[in-house]
């Protein structure tokens, strides 16, 4: 398998409606395409990307073939899929055909915070990894989707302080929604390496759920333990299949939780620090910045 140590990355929704051939979005953090309108340029970001959005997609007539982590996402079966930020997609153009219609609803990922969603959104279980199977739906609970989608395209025209909490909830009742179906209906494919990457998935969230305070910061030998696997074997798998090695995985995890504790609490930056498992807040902030380009204090402000 083609290894992969750079993986191209589109940051935005404006920057992903360029590739379909759209106008700019009408909300910059949220969109509702639709895929008649669409014509995917030709670019070599589709050989392997991570994306800093979520995506549902509701497609009819589906013949592109998508490959999502290690696997083809399969549509035979359904028209619903999931994909989340910061996982690898491949999306083979020479087989789209123009009869593909159907939605897409994507939203950022800092669209969330603030939000109960931004901690509650891992808990639907159909953006990992080990999901690669379209949901069927039948015609009633289509039109549902679909209504949903068509109030958040129209909320999106009229921007105001209302606007992201309407479309959250919005989005929330959707994914609700899924989640009824894939409970009663999805099935998944299994692999070795298609559990591991859960597995691994399902650690790091577990990690910072509970805390790493008394734990102190992760390191890669300390998960590549706990999945009784090598430091170096375990970093090869991810950057195979993810792009990124276990290091980068924990910052962006870590980063992904400081956000959501700068947006949510009132915690000072050094007990962000502290709960996050830095024993020296300066540490803290160094990484933020490098990632984000802004101190931890920089970033609360923009959300106040």
């Amino acid at each position: 398998m083609k290894n992969l140590t750079i993986m191209n990355t589109i940051q935005s929704i404006s920057a992903f409606h360029k590739l379909l051939s759209l106008p700019e979005p009408k909300h910059p953090m949220v969109s509702v395409i639709n895929l008649s309108e669409s014509i995917f340029i030709e670019d070599d970001i589709w050989k392997g990307f991570v994306s800093r959005y979520y995506c549902v997609a509701l497609k009819r007539n589906a013949k592109g073939k998508i490959k999502y982590g290690q696997q083809h996402y399969d549509y035979d079966k359904g028209v619903l899929s999931f994909t989340a930020p910061s996982q690898v997609q491949y999306l083979d153009l020479k087989t789209m055909e123009c009869e593909n219609t159907g939605y897409l609803l994507i939203f950022h990922e800092d669209f969330l915070l603030k939000h109960t969603l931004a901690k509650t959104i891992s808990s639907y279980g159909f953006f990992s990894y080990a999901v690669n199977e379209a949901l069927h739906l039948s015609e009633d609970e289509e039109n549902d989707l679909l209504e949903i989608m068509y109030k958040i395209d129209k909320e999106c025209q009229h921007i105001d302080h209302h606007t992201q909490e309407i479309i959250l909830s919005q989005i929330e009742l959707l994914l609700n929604y899924s989640k009824r179906f894939y409970e009663r209906q999805f099935i998944t494919r299994k692999s070795g390496n298609h559990q591991l990457l859960t597995k691994f998935e399902t650690y790091l969230n577990e990690y910072f759920d509970k805390g790493s305070s008394e734990k102190g910061l992760l390191t890669v030998h300390q998960i590549a333990e706990a999945m009784n696997l090598s430091p170096n074997y375990l970093s090869d798998l991810l950057r195979v299949h993810t792009g990124q090695n276990t290091q980068q995985h924990i910052h962006e995890k870590l980063i992904s939780k400081a956000k959501e504790k700068l947006s949510t609490t009132e915690l000072s930056v050094s007990e962000i620090a502290y709960e996050l498992g830095f024993e020296h807040s300066q540490s803290f902030s160094t990484l933020f910045k490098k990632k984000t380009n802004m101190s931890p204090l920089e970033f609360r402000q923009s959300f106040n």
